[in-house]
């Protein structure tokens, strides 16, 4: 047996016996069964004793009371037979308790344990009654618990619009959980729920919301157990560095959570969903609307809309690029040598680059590296003079690398520290929070000084140095221990920080008066969309898995649209790569060429070359890929006009430009559980990319209507039942089809790639 050969065979040994560990841990914790369900209890009371209906604004509330099984449901006066929410008959609509959680972080991952001390679920409904200014139908009553003692609470019912209605359930006593129990069927499917990477439909799912790293595999084997092992970072199917606690149903009904402490959704059952909150208020809106663009619509006038975004970025590629000065003009004329559009070189390493043993990292010192870039300002211009911006990145965590980097100029870190502007410990002092090999501090956003400087260092360190877009990376990891500036508790203001992290480089750049500058961020909440100008989905495997590679870059996609973050997109062939004796994640040439096919119909067209770049196959790694980059870039950019109209409808309808194939065929169940299999760009491109590898075709399933291939103009057309087909897809040739009635959008892509 050569060395070769039992190398392989030692990794795959290794590989297996984690395996089997991941499956043993695995089969612990299904038997201790660490989430048990929460079941709604009886309802009963003064207040259902007949039947009678409450207006508030344009919805009601219904009480039905048929033989003891008292139901409450709202509707919306435009449509009174649809549905708005229900409780179960005779079963409670909410519910309290009191719980201990315990949090366990590493490197911006998180693990909640909770313990359930009480829970009260028999709910006694006292008296129902209308109010006036504002409109409000409000019940009030008590919660039973199992030793017979009575919780107070009250629940609110106030519309903010005709389609929004806040609903807000409050304990008074002793608790720090609240639940809604509202009426499902086996048939319904859930979406939404911000960025979600490894399921579309989630009914049949228990969903924690949490901000936090998505973590290093996420279920993929053996990687996932290896992080785990060493770092605590592998995360879960569910981790995500966007979770939003907001839904929408097959059946056009939709909520979404106010709350930003830490919520489950639980929807494993087939006739009830669990919606639980970490605090004694839930606080809530649902949503009226015939379709899921009128309850996206709806939804988005909460959290705000993301705004167009400029022409300058997508009028071409955005180039992530590292190295200095000589490589990007290198870089430069491989690109122009083959007619590559081109809108941006995105240089994340303008600080500085330093290695680790994650890979290439930055210097966190948020200040121009002259060595590694000397005669930058000739270089900004030059590009600029081709209509080629730059962008940069920037955190909000500061390192201390005064006694490492020779060239430093500014010690952004002793400023912060001296300043007290770094979130605290218990003790006082800065929190150092470790990131692969390094640690750093995390900026204290409730401190307004702190706010200031950061903004400063924006104004003065990027944009004055001709930055016309960065990366605004992390805000996902503060931890729950920490002491903040202004008092508030870690543990609602967690998931609030990446909010605000954005809307203060959204200030910024309002401060400078530059409107055209672009950051793009990955960790978001509820209102992200109304502060990001632009998203990205974190940080994929190098693979082709479901769990963590380039599927989930698509389920991420159509899943985040229908909660506001309609301009999204990933970066072009991921970014975690990984060597291993056990495994290695380096990204290959195919996946590559796929995954620039698939970007080409996205919002934008953007590279990274990963945290190990010579591992990792790149735009300029041979002739070939640089002909098929350039290509389906050209693709890009005939989609310029169409994409400047999906912009506008994100803008004023809150629509996402990457779209499931449900948001336009609802009543098709077959569109139901369709993520990373296809998408919509627009209502008028099915999109079908090839993401496993060594596949040639592809089966396609075409919604009513008549679909023209994009790159061999054949037809297939499709009734109401829809149309599955097989179709040829060479490398070059992915399945993309333009809906029939748009012969002028056809024409212009296919002539951009004669």
């Amino acid at each position: 047996m050569g060395i070769m050969t039992r190398i392989r065979e030692n990794k795959k040994a290794l590989g297996g016996g984690l395996l089997i560990i991941a499956i043993i841990a695995g089969l612990y914790f299904w038997l201790r069964d660490p989430h048990p369900q929460i079941e709604p209890g009886h309802i009963s009371g003064e207040g259902l004793k007949q039947s009678t209906t409450y207006t508030a604004g344009q919805f009601t509330l219904e009480v039905v009371n048929a033989e003891d099984k008292s139901q409450l449901i709202v509707r919306n006066l435009a449509d009174p037979n649809h549905v708005v929410f229900s409780s179960l008959p005779g079963k409670s609509l909410a519910g309290t308790g009191r719980a201990n959680m315990a949090i366990h972080e590493s490197r911006g991952s998180f693990t909640i344990e909770e313990e359930f001390e009480e829970i009260c679920t028999d709910q006694i409904v006292e008296s129902i009654s209308e109010r006036k200014a504002p409109d409000t139908i409000l019940i009030r009553g008590s919660f039973v618990c199992p030793d017979d003692s009575r919780i107070a609470y009250q629940m609110r019912f106030i519309p903010a619009t005709d389609t929004r209605m806040l609903v807000e359930v409050q304990a008074f006593e002793k608790s720090n959980r609240t639940f809604l129990f509202l009426e499902s069927s086996e048939e319904e499917g859930y979406f939404g729920f911000g960025e979600q990477f490894t399921y579309f439909n989630l009914k049949g799912k228990r969903l924690p919301i949490l901000v936090q790293e998505q973590g290093i595999g996420r279920g993929a084997e053996p990687i996932t157990t290896g992080a785990n092992i060493t770092a605590g970072a592998g995360g879960d199917w569910h981790t995500s560095y966007a979770g939003v606690p907001h839904f929408i149903t097959s059946r056009m009904q939709s909520l979404m959570l106010m709350n930003y402490e830490y919520s489950v959704f639980d929807m494993r059952k087939d006739n009830y969903t669990v919606v639980e909150v970490a605090s004694p208020r839930l606080m809530g809106e649902v949503y009226y609307g015939k379709t899921p663009g009128d309850l996206v619509t709806a939804a988005t006038e909460y959290t705000g809309r993301m705004k167009a975004l400029p022409d300058w970025l997508h009028k071409g590629a955005v180039i992530g690029m590292q190295g200095g000065t000589d490589v990007v003009r290198e870089k430069l004329a491989q690109l122009q040598k083959n007619d590559t559009p081109l809108a941006g070189f995105w240089l994340q390493d303008w600080v500085g680059q330093r290695k680790t043993n994650f890979g290439k990292q930055l210097w966190w010192n948020w200040e121009l590296d002259k060595d590694r870039y000397p005669n930058w300002d000739q270089l900004v211009a030059d590009l600029n003079e081709d209509e080629i911006r730059v962008l940069t990145y920037i955190n909000p965590f500061i390192a201390d690398i005064g006694d490492l980097k020779d060239n430093i100029r500014r010690n952004l870190f002793e400023e912060a520290k001296d300043n007290g502007y770094l979130i605290k410990t218990q003790e006082g002092e800065p929190y150092l929070i470790l990131n692969t090999d390094f640690h750093a501090g995390l900026l204290d956003l409730t401190n307004p000084e702190a706010v200031a400087w950061i903004k400063s260092i924006i104004k003065e360190e990027l944009i004055a140095v001709g930055s016309a877009g960065w990366m605004a990376d992390f805000g996902e990891a503060l931890p729950f221990d920490a002491v903040l500036y202004s008092g508030e508790s870690p543990a609602t203001y967690h998931n609030r920080y990446p909010e605000v992290w954005a809307r203060i480089n959204r200030e910024a750049i309002q401060e400078a008066g530059r409107e055209d500058i672009v950051f793009f961020t990955r960790s978001g909440f509820t209102r992200s969309p109304e502060f990001s100008t632009l998203f990205w989905l974190g940080d994929q495997l190098v693979s082709w898995d479901k769990y963590d590679g380039i599927k989930t870059a698509i389920t991420g996609l159509v899943s985040s649209g229908l909660s506001g973050y309609s301009l999204n997109h990933s970066d072009i062939g991921g970014y975690t790569t990984i060597t291993n004796p056990i495994a290695d994640y380096h990204r290959s040439k195919e996946l590559f060429l796929r995954w620039t096919e698939l970007s080409a119909f996205n919002a934008v067209f953007r590279t990274h070359e990963g945290n190990r770049p010579e591992e990792n196959h790149q735009f300029h790694s041979d002739e070939e890929t640089l002909e098929h980059f350039a290509k389906f870039a050209k693709v890009y950019t005939a989609l310029f006009d169409y994409r400047k109209q999906l912009f506008e409808e994100a803008e004023t309808l809150g629509w996402p430009v990457v779209r499931p194939l449900f948001f336009h065929y609802p009543e098709d169940r077959n569109t139901y559980n369709i993520h990373y299999e296809q998408f919509l760009l627009g209502s008028e491109i099915l999109v079908a990319p090839v993401v496993d590898e060594g596949d040639t075709t592809k089966q396609v399933y075409f919604p009513e209507g008549q679909w023209v291939h994009i790159f061999t103009g054949e037809s297939f057309e499709a009734g109401k039942d829809g149309l599955t087909k097989t179709i040829d897809a060479p490398i070059g040739t992915p399945p993309a089809f333009v809906k029939k009635g748009n012969e002028e959008l056809l024409t212009k892509i296919q002539e951009a790639i004669k």
